[in-house]
């Protein structure tokens, strides 16, 4: 267990330390509180300094606001092509995020906090990380993302294609970009599915929220097994099929990519981006080497019935951000001894899209987001 340590009215104090991106405790604590001016605690925090507030925390939000106005007047430089772009702009964030993390809140043996106009915060805690255990110190940065986390698993994000909310969990990718859902929700089922008179499975890998194993249920799927490496994603996934009323159709298997067996449907929607992510969250956007996608295509050939079908839901950016190249794609799908029966593509409608301040703006214009028809050769 790591820790942290700092003074207060001249007694040491130590708490301990908690970071879901896995940054290591910070080697020097000083307190702050409402005099803290904003360039001081940006000095600071650039030093390598971290600041445990003792103020008021609508206050600490305000300081962090400031703290990252400082940080953006300096924007990383355009680099030489879309990749150097998108590393350049990558350092830039991880490098924010760095600053920004060394403002830090205490919670206290029940996570509560301990400041003024403070918002009640145990419930968002304890869904986050489990019963208490212990004063813990945390960043503000990763505070805030677990109370909106709680808002969000409290209120659901409507899915038109299920005619209901999925309920996301911390940590767990939300289908907030619905176009990859609709995509799975409007594809011509393979025809062993459509003419059999028996049970139809369908695997669902990487399957987050449980919204694609939903929507496949929904769709007639007698079976459906849904798979995951995240615990967390696990159960939120199972939360979700209980609440649809699909538990009689919807198996959550235990953490890995493919269930035993064979299936004449099998769906992957895996990260996108082939480069390290830096938070819990990004990792079901960025996917170091493309490892995932990989692992897919290899297994596919091996999990389908006869006469089956592959269905990778998979974006272009990373091809506009000279990450990828559509012939690398296409190699490893020959390579895993399939081939495309079709691809049906959409243009995504997130207001991201429509960020021309976005530094990756010009590859989000480009970008489609396709659904493969994979089958066995």
């Amino acid at each position: 267990m790591s820790t942290i340590h700092w003074t207060e009215t001249n007694t040491p104090r130590s708490a301990r330390w908690h970071s879901e991106s896995s940054t290591p405790p910070p080697s020097r604590v000083v307190g702050a509180d409402d005099r803290m001016k904003a360039d001081a605690a940006h000095r600071l925090a650039c030093e390598g300094t971290a600041l445990l507030w003792q103020g008021d925390f609508h206050n600490a939000r305000q300081l962090l606001h400031a703290m990252g106005r400082r940080i953006d007047r300096k924007p990383p430089r355009p680099g030489d092509g879309p990749a150097d772009s998108f590393h350049l702009h990558r350092r830039a964030r991880s490098h924010r995020a760095r600053v920004l993390g060394r403002l830090l809140v205490l919670l206290e043996d029940d996570y509560r906090l301990n400041l003024r106009r403070a918002p009640d915060a145990r419930q968002a805690c304890t869904e986050a990380y489990g019963p208490p255990s212990g004063p813990t110190a945390v960043s503000l940065t990763e505070l805030l993302g677990v109370i909106g986390a709680h808002q969000w698993r409290t209120k659901g994000v409507e899915v038109p294609a299920l005619d209901a909310r999925i309920h996301p969990h911390y940590g767990v990718f939300s289908p907030v970009r619905g176009e990859y859902v609709d995509l799975v929700a409007h594809a011509p089922l393979p025809a062993p599915a459509a003419r059999r008179a028996g049970r139809r499975t369908a695997f669902d890998l990487g399957t987050g929220t449980g919204v694609l194993a939903a929507v496949l249920a929904r769709r007639g799927i007698d079976h459906v097994v849904a798979t995951d490496i995240n615990p967390r994603a696990l159960a939120c996934a199972r939360e979700n099929v209980r609440r649809l009323h699909l538990t009689e159709r919807i198996d959550i298997a235990p953490p890995g990519l493919f269930p035993e067996g064979r299936a004449e449907l099998v769906v992957c929607n895996p990260p996108w981006i082939p480069a390290r992510p830096t938070s819990t969250v990004e990792q079901g956007v960025y996917d170091p080497g493309g490892s995932m996608l990989r692992d897919f295509l290899d297994g596919l050939a091996a999990h389908l019935e006869p006469g089956g079908e592959g269905w990778l839901i998979l974006s272009d950016l990373a091809e506009h951000l000279g990450l990828r190249t559509r012939a690398e794609l296409l190699a490893g799908i020959k390579a895993a001894g399939l081939r495309v029966v079709d691809r049906t593509g959409t243009r995504p409608r997130h207001p991201r899209a429509r960020d021309t301040a976005d530094p990756l703006h010009a590859a989000r214009t480009a970008e489609v987001t396709s659904l493969w028809r994979l089958a066995g050769t």
